[in-house]
């Protein structure tokens, strides 16, 4: 039988001592750090709502209207019981309050049968739900349950997206490459804006890991990061991903699917290998783009698009544009700001960085006694080729913790070959300091491009007249520093 909690007057001590008990001894698993705010005019009735509230295990404090209600938003309670009708200030006033200064608490009204239009207007206002008088118990307990539950929630999923936000940042960045620190620079300064970035580079070198942190990074960070792996999906079921389908839509389509983009709503979401989608399917990504609106498969329902859009390939979008594989229009809607990271046998400063780095995670993460790489490993890992990019060395670093014994990481550790020196590529041959590998860099693309210094100083991403001191500082010879016929574009 429902327990009914009466207006005031109905109220005994005995029937008061009753509800405690009751309460006490059905509420269970209620974090009891909650906090819990009772703003009720009637004395015995906030009483008892207080008892409630206590006997689920929180922290609780009671105030008789409204301007004690507002003057205690500060605290940032979980809950709030509130009443509609108060003195000095009513209720629906203290709720705009709270909307404003403590959005997080969950606000459960108390109202009257009879003002049920101000119950109403409350719940458009945002109040988590109403509750009407004569109480039943059950039915308070269960919804004060309920907003702890989800303010509990709403607070995990803000410390989530605090910590991702610190995670994915760019300070966090590793890499001395200079392409590498020009893509992130790049990075750092479209995050501030919606606009559609393009990121460009083999697999393996950290394109999601980027586009994470231009989200994370970006006033979209508290909207979701959905990521869709274009190339993974085939033509029909790509579609149903990106924009959703209505039941019936096709055979087996049995209830509504909601897409990623309706799922990322507010927030960012990923194309990856967007060179791999259909031309048809490149068509309708078009129209959201442009439009900003979009229907599910076997819809007619028109959905606003709040997405910003970030897109990675490892292909060549020009030339599947020229062999008429991807569409120029669509290309130039994603290609808004291009961000190229080079791969991992490009920026050999980078390996050793990334390669302590991934020892001191995995180190951590199984409780190793892994501490070093040997001089030895360190040249292997330097003389690889990196096909995998760095999720190849994640893996290999991975690995070699797991099967090591003491705590150096040695060559046998690895399972790879060393490849020979190459005069192609001075900067592997061995550990060098900075300086080094900078100074054979420069020299190579200088011989690999006929010394064309405008040729060398675009593909090192410098201006020439940077090149002409690097030149001059690393004392690469007369026959580059000074000939300036060889400066001119063949």
């Amino acid at each position: 039988m429902a327990l009914l909690l009466m207006e005031p007057a109905v109220f005994d001590e005995n029937l008061a001592w009753f509800i405690r008990a009751w309460v006490m001894e059905r509420a269970k698993g209620v974090d009891k750090k909650k906090s819990i705010l009772v703003v009720e005019d009637e004395p015995g009735m906030r009483n008892i709502l207080s008892d409630l509230a206590e006997g689920l295990g929180c922290e609780v404090a009671a105030v008789e209207d409204g301007e004690q209600a507002v003057a205690r938003s500060s605290d940032k309670f979980d809950v709030m019981l509130l009443d509609l009708s108060l003195p000095k200030l009513g209720g629906i006033e203290v709720l705009r309050h709270y909307r404003v200064a403590s959005p997080d608490t969950r606000v459960i009204v108390l109202t009257a049968y009879a003002s049920m239009q101000t119950a109403v207007e409350a719940m458009r206002l945002g109040a988590y739900d109403y509750i009407t008088k004569p109480f039943d118990v059950t039915r308070v307990e269960e919804t004060i349950v309920g907003a702890l539950q989800g303010a509990g929630l709403l607070a995990e999923n803000r410390y989530l997206r605090e910590e991702l936000k610190r995670r994915y940042n760019f300070e966090n960045i590793i890499g001395a490459n200079v392409e590498v620190q020009k893509a992130y620079l790049t990075a750092a300064r479209v995050a501030k804006t919606d606009a559609s970035v393009l990121i460009l580079g083999e697999t393996g070198t950290g394109k999601e890991y980027l586009a994470k942190t231009i989200h994370y990074q970006s006033p979209r960070y508290e909207g979701p990061f959905v990521a869709v792996h274009c190339g993974a999906l085939p033509e029909t079921l790509l579609e149903s991903e990106l924009f959703g389908h209505e039941k019936g839509a096709f055979t087996n389509a049995y209830t509504r699917h909601i897409g990623r983009f309706e799922r990322a709503c507010r927030g960012t979401l990923f194309l990856d290998e967007v060179g791999d989608i259909s031309l048809s399917t490149q068509v309708k990504l078009l129209r959201v783009l442009q439009e900003r609106e979009f229907e599910r498969l076997g819809g007619t329902e028109t959905i606003r698009a709040d997405v910003r859009v970030i897109a990675a390939t490892h292909q060549d979008l020009r030339q599947a544009i020229k062999e008429g594989r991807f569409r120029e229009d669509l290309f130039y809607r994603l290609n808004v700001v291009t961000i190229w990271l080079p791969p991992l046998r490009e920026r050999p400063e980078d390996i050793p960085l990334f390669a302590n780095h991934f020892l001191q995670r995995f180190s951590e993460s199984y409780g190793s006694k892994v501490t070093k790489i040997s001089p030895e490993a360190m040249e292997i890992l330097l003389s690889h080729h990196w096909p995998g990019n760095l999720r190849e060395l994640q893996n290999c670093i991975e690995r070699a913790v797991i099967l090591a014994d003491g705590d150096t990481i040695t060559p046998d550790l690895l399972h790879l070959e060393k490849a020979p020196a190459s005069a192609s590529e001075p900067a592997r041959r061995g550990l060098k300091s900075l300086r080094e590998v900078e100074k054979e860099h420069i020299k190579f693309v200088l011989e690999e491009t006929g010394f064309n210094q405008s040729k060398a100083a675009r593909i090192l991403g410098i201006d020439r007249k940077t090149l002409r001191s690097k030149i001059r500082e690393y004392g690469l010879g007369p026959g580059i520093a000074g000939d300036e016929a060889s400066d001119s574009e063949n």
